[in-house]
């Protein structure tokens, strides 16, 4: 009567086994024949109605079943594992004859490649890179460069006002106004940074564009002192050959003021598409500072002069790369940046 029940209990088990494909399900099936609430367990628990010389023998039939259900339950985990390692092995397998994936890697923007090169000609002639706030006080922004209150660049219709007091800054001339004001002399530095003024996005302007101010204030600094400065940074960032050319300007803060154009680097003052015919691409604005900026800032224009200049950023950008549109550079197109 025993031996039937183990017979048919292991032929149940090993029935189960085979059937099953999946490996929750064999752990159900030992669970289910050999776990503490199993089968298996429930005919040990009926030994005690067997006839006591007749238990040794059970007992070992119990134990072979159970041996035999677990054997066959391992064969069948290992068989299942291996095939599973198998098909995982064909989905992940790595063609080595497949080029390698590139790695993408950033570069620098055509503005700060710009920028590097200007901080490194001025860095050269023993100039210091000063940094200042982009929301500025008015003082700082017009009075303080000589612009007074009535003044057309003061009009809200060219500047973003905060309140009566604050701005975004029009130009980065105002932190050549906090150098001055420490007092410490002499000053040989360029301001670079991002200015703010209320223009209509085009082909040439925008809202939002950066500058690089200079300024220069010692003893006996001459309009000459300008001028050959301003002609070895134009050689350097356009080519050895270029030629430049200084034309009367106003500005409220330099006076004397000039415009500084230099010789079309395309075609070398000849005349052709990019200078459009001139043989001449305007490039900055300078002057030696005006005696009433350098009074406002605590510097006596008796004892110290002082010229200033500025260059826009993108300007340069815009020229030495031959990009006709500014508004390349803001779009973040990546077919345009990695030309760069």
């Amino acid at each position: 009567m025993m031996k039937e029940k183990l017979d048919q209990l292991r032929e149940e088990a090993l029935k189960q086994i085979k059937e099953t494909d999946s490996a929750d399900r064999l752990n159900e099936i030992r669970v289910a024949f050999l776990g503490k609430k199993g089968e298996l367990t429930g005919i040990l628990k009926s030994m005690k109605d067997v006839a006591p010389e007749d238990r040794p023998k059970v007992g070992q039939m119990v134990n072979d079943t159970r041996a035999e259900i677990e054997k066959v339950l391992e064969e069948s985990k290992t068989r299942m594992e291996s095939a599973i390692r198998e098909a995982k092995m064909k989905a992940e397998v790595i063609d080595v004859t497949l080029p390698a994936k590139k790695n993408k890697v950033g570069h620098r923007h055509p503005n700060t490649i710009a920028l590097e090169e200007v901080e490194r000609i001025f860095v050269g002639m023993g100039y210091e890179v000063v940094e200042g706030p982009e929301v500025e006080k008015d003082y700082y922004n017009f009075e303080a460069l000589n612009i007074p209150a009535d003044h057309p660049a003061k009009d809200e219709q060219d500047t973003f006002y905060i309140n009566a007091d604050l701005l975004l800054r029009t130009q980065t001339s105002s932190t050549q106004v906090h150098e001055m004001e420490k007092g410490r002399i002499p000053i040989k530095m360029i301001a670079p940074g991002r200015v703010f003024r209320a223009d209509e996005v085009d082909a040439t302007h925008s809202p939002s564009f950066h500058q690089v101010e200079g300024l220069v204030v010692d003893k006996d600094i001459t309009f000459a002192d300008l001028k050959g400065t301003l002609a070895e940074f134009s050689k350097q960032i356009f080519g050895p050959d270029t030629k430049v050319k200084f034309r009367p300007h106003h500005f409220p803060f330099t006076e004397p003021s000039a415009e500084m154009d230099v010789s079309c680097f395309k075609c070398g003052g000849k005349g052709c598409r990019f200078c459009k015919g001139e043989g001449w691409i305007e490039i900055l604005g300078c002057g030696m500072v005006h005696p009433h900026v350098l009074e406002m800032s605590g510097i006596d224009p008796k004892e110290y002069t002082g010229f200033a200049f500025g260059v826009g950023l993108e300007r340069i950008a815009l020229l030495k790369y031959e990009i006709d549109d500014m508004r390349l550079l803001y779009e973040n197109d990546i077919r345009f940046l990695k030309q760069f």
